[in-house]
């Protein structure tokens, strides 16, 4: 039975990844397309391999498309839990993946981490962006963190969180 009550903000950490993550890494994709790659029925060997290139297409994409993209591992006291990428310009910081393995989800990871980038947003006055896919059950979530709808991509949409202006003291 997995545990699903919430833990303590100080027990999550953030680590650039580093050479003898990339396992983990593949198995942090794997688990994120589970459902969706369950409903196919795949000869022997042919789901890996689909899995090895669609990981390595994504990581090829973000480095070519994305400059300065952060790679960083999501850790709860010191164990890996999951992936955050992210790409910080001046005037926008995008959430281009969070994701956490089954055991980890439920947890309230994801809203420490989205929390503590809005946070960031805030002190910055940059907006956050993300891609969503519009199945995605984290929906609710990004909704109650005040992401909006900025724009339908077809199977994604563009989220879009604002900072709050200063209130001018008159």
């Amino acid at each position: 039975m997995i545990d699903n009550s919430p833990l303590p903000p100080e027990s999550i950490g953030l680590r650039l990844a580093r050479e003898g993550d990339e396992g983990f890494l593949r198995l942090v994709y794997a688990e994120s397309r589970r459902e969706e790659l369950d409903q196919v029925v795949w000869p022997e060997g042919v789901r890996e391999q689909f899995l090895r290139s669609q990981f390595d297409a994504q990581a090829t994409h973000y480095v070519k498309h994305y400059a300065g993209v952060e790679f960083l591992i999501i850790e709860l006291a010191g164990t890996r839990a999951g992936r955050l990428y992210v790409q910080r310009t001046s005037s926008e910081i995008l959430v281009m993946d969070i994701a956490l393995i089954p055991e980890f989800r439920g947890k309230g990871i994801g809203t420490v981490l989205l929390r503590q980038i809005l946070d960031e947003g805030q002190s910055s006055a940059r907006i956050v962006t993300m891609h969503v896919e519009k199945f995605n059950p984290a929906l609710r979530l990004y909704e109650r963190l005040g992401f909006r709808i900025a724009e339908d991509q077809g199977v994604y949409w563009l989220l879009q969180w604002s900072p709050v202006p200063p209130v001018a003291i008159s």
